[in-house]
């Protein structure tokens, strides 16, 4: 069947094309009988709303962006997938954009959402950034923005983040509980939020403990997963330590790699921690043991701080921050790992 347009629809319910409008808008000045009298006809004429255009008199794109800096990596997938929750509830679309870890694409990201394609933003943030400025341009512009996961310190906005110093202090301490002495601590940029933390939490938990300090240990990584196994293979036969904690996901598959190229049995003969979303982890290892972060929880919690602005502004205070618990979670063998 053909569909028809607001105009003829109005016409066969004899109303005016307002009324037809409001109705599809969910205006609490048209009754209920009126709404379910117009929805109704508009089902049988196969009347389909031109929300684009009602956005556009609105002025509002009813979308949000989502800036995150990879999507194969399965803690922002699942987070997307919370946003994604939220928004379809509260009639959004959403737009994703991938970094890669590029700090210009991630500033000609935010500069080109200026144009009002999206009312707002829900992003973590790259690793390269060094100049964060811009994103001032959002606040005169009015463009809400939450930051999730990877943060910029130096910003004031809504964030929401996980214990990174706790969930690191414990994933430290279980290595040394099964006898690890020589622990190394694999990160790609300790100049962000979460490489602090992380590391400061590996770092306590070696003092409390009374392990020497080793800065040989401490080892910076890339985001080249060729680059990450010449750098890795190199600290395992030079160094040769007895544990690695990796800092995210990415740093663990590399160490499962260099690990097979080179022979070596985790966790006979080295033991691996690390934070992972991953639900096929065990499947990896069977004795694995990763700080697991509520990634979907992650992405609902910003999704609703970004909508509590939009739907009134001034309500969420500038500096809001909303703190998840990441989990040990042991797998069997964990006399083992």
């Amino acid at each position: 069947m053909e569909s028809v347009n607001i105009k003829q629809l109005a016409k066969a319910l004899n109303l005016s094309t307002s009324t037809v409008s409001r109705a599809f808008r969910d205006n609490s000045d048209i009754s209920k009988e009126t709404k379910e009298k117009i929805l109704s006809k508009a089902k049988e004429l196969n009347y389909q709303p031109n929300h684009y255009a009602s956005n556009l008199r609105e002025q509002k794109s009813k979308t949000i962006a989502v800036i995150v800096p990879e999507l194969a990596n399965n803690f922002f997938s699942q987070a997307i997938r919370g946003i994604e929750r939220i928004a379809r509830d509260k009639g959004y679309h959403i737009l994703i954009y991938a970094t890669e870890d590029d700090y210009e694409k991630e500033v000609s990201f935010i500069r080109h959402l200026h144009n009002g394609r999206a009312d707002g933003i829900i992003m973590s943030v790259s690793g390269e950034a060094n100049d964060h400025t811009y994103l001032n341009e959002l606040s005169q512009n009015r463009l809400p923005l939450v930051f999730f996961d990877r943060v910029y310190e130096d910003i004031v906005t809504p964030r929401v983040i996980t214990n990174d110093y706790d969930s690191s202090f414990a994933a430290t301490q279980h290595l040394i509980k099964q006898g690890c002495k020589e622990i190394a601590y694999l990160v790609i940029n300790k100049n962000l939020s979460i490489g602090k933390f992380r590391m400061q939490g590996y770092l306590d938990a070696l003092e409390k403990h009374r392990i020497p300090f080793d800065d040989r240990l401490v080892v910076d990584c890339t985001n080249s997963y060729a680059k990450n196994d010449a750098i890795l293979k190199r600290l395992l036969l030079e160094i040769k330590p007895d544990g690695v904690f990796t800092s995210v996901e990415r740093l663990a598959f590399a160490t499962y790699y260099a690990c097979y190229d080179l022979n070596i049995s985790i966790p006979d003969d080295l033991k691996v921690i690390g934070f992972s979303s991953l639900e096929i982890a065990p499947l990896l290892n069977p004795s694995l043991t990763t700080i697991t972060q509520p990634a979907t929880k992650i992405g609902i919690a910003a999704a609703d701080l970004l909508f509590k602005m939009l739907e009134t502004p001034g309500a969420v205070n500038p500096s809001e921050k909303i703190i998840l618990n990441s989990k040990l979670i042991k797998r069997r063998s964990t006399d083992r790992a």
